[in-house]
């Protein structure tokens, strides 16, 4: 499946604004990160490297998806969690077709574990922290391999280093947190929509879903410190725990709505069922699904940044009063248009080969003036919004 945060690319210069000039409004700061960041990029490159080494074999052949599932599994007993699901069990076989002699296939193996909560008012409350571990092996002709360091190995050691240390923490949190590394998401989120439709308690007690996938590059390699979340629109006071959790220096947050991409990513299932939801993504680059996508390609310092600010927020919802609740109607305000701002300033101060033609620099010039318009206006009006939504699902190019 193709990743939607490259729509973004996309939004920058494909869709001509209005005409007219003006000065940017300033962007309100983040709130920084005020405790040293717990996990480091030497913890997460560990993970990564060994995920997307050639012997797993893309995790996409039986070999090395069984190799990576028993890497997670070790991790989790390690850090001492309680298996997730029936019979004490870290796997959640998920189910395909039956085969001729009527005998269920299993396709693939969800892995999770769990920390319970401290307190007996809330431990049935549940946060999760996820990411798929599968990815697209090899190919039979030409024996190349499709590592997917990005894809999604940033976002496996994401999780296991968030569960490193919330197993390892001084007081435990309040609420229950839940760690899930999903199969088969390359296949149509087959391994979620199996967790979601079959979870190990009601589903009603999951207050917060967070997943990540592709944490560790840059949208179309360009030098942008920015990770986008998306779904915080449909739980406004995810926003508030956004803040409270605090960036990490180097990072910038650029909060968008799903709508504007679609289900492209493992927390679809969750939105369908209304489980308020954030997804983490640093967007696609042009290893994406192709062997490039290498370790040594990897921005460790990225992922271990991404990493800290879903601790944060993992800990500020487990802790909370109050969890975030569930929204019908999103509330989009000028955040979307805040962070395309942002990013069309950055494209267009990029030098040397990943400079923009004159074409390209021509649209990002007018997608800056629109938001521009938009920004200091104060609202955004109906026709605003169809124009955020047409921009991006204009996928015929990506950053190059």
């Amino acid at each position: 499946m193709r990743r939607g945060i490259a729509g973004l690319s996309v939004a920058v210069w494909l869709c001509v604004a209005t005409v007219g000039r003006g000065d940017p409004p300033v962007a309100s700061q983040p709130t920084r990160l005020k405790s040293t960041p717990a996990i480091s990029a030497e913890r997460v490159r560990k993970h990564v490297e060994y995920l997307a080494s050639p012997e797993l074999e893309g995790r996409g052949t039986a070999k090395g998806k069984g190799l990576a599932a028993k890497y997670i599994r070790e991790r989790f007993a390690e850090l001492k969690l309680k298996p997730l699901f029936a019979d004490d069990k870290f796997v959640q076989p998920v189910p395909g077709q039956k085969d001729e002699d009527g005998q269920q296939r299993v396709l693939g193996h969800n892995l999770g574990a769990w920390l319970p909560g401290s307190d007996a008012l809330l431990d049935d409350e549940i946060l999760i922290v996820s990411a798929h571990y599968d990815h697209l092996g090899m190919d039979d002709v030409t024996g190349k391999i499709f590592a997917g360091a990005d894809d999604n190995a940033t976002g496996i050691a994401m999780m296991l280093e968030v569960a490193r240390e919330l197993a390892g923490a001084k007081t435990s949190s309040r609420r229950s947190v839940a760690f899930v590394a999903f199969d088969l998401e390359e296949h149509l989120l087959w391994g979620s929509r199996w967790f979601a439709a079959h979870p190990p308690w009601p589903l009603e007690q999951v207050k917060l879903f967070i997943t990540a996938d592709m944490i560790g590059r840059s949208l179309g390699d360009l030098p942008l410190p920015t990770v986008f979340v998306l779904g915080s629109e449909h739980a406004p006071d995810l926003r508030k725990l956004l803040d409270v959790a605090g960036t990490p220096d180097g990072l910038e947050v650029a909060r968008m709505g799903v709508d504007l991409i679609g289900t492209r990513s493992d927390y679809g299932p969750f939105r369908d069922r209304k489980v308020p939801f954030l997804f983490f993504s640093t967007g696609e680059h042009p290893d994406y699904h192709t062997p490039r996508d290498t370790a040594d390609r990897a921005d460790f310092d990225k992922v271990a940044r991404v990493s800290n600010l879903i601790l944060g927020v993992t800990r500020s919802t487990a802790d909370a009063n109050v969890t975030p609740a569930w929204s019908d109607q999103p509330e989009h305000e000028l955040d979307e248009v805040r962070a395309l701002h942002r990013i069309t300033e950055l494209l267009l101060k990029v030098d040397g080969p990943k400079q923009l033609t004159p074409v390209q620099q021509f649209f990002v010039s007018n997608v800056r003036t629109r938001t521009s318009q938009i920004l200091k206006s104060g609202t955004m009006k109906p026709e605003d919004r169809a124009w955020l939504i047409r921009s991006s699902q204009l996928l015929l190019l990506t950053v190059s």
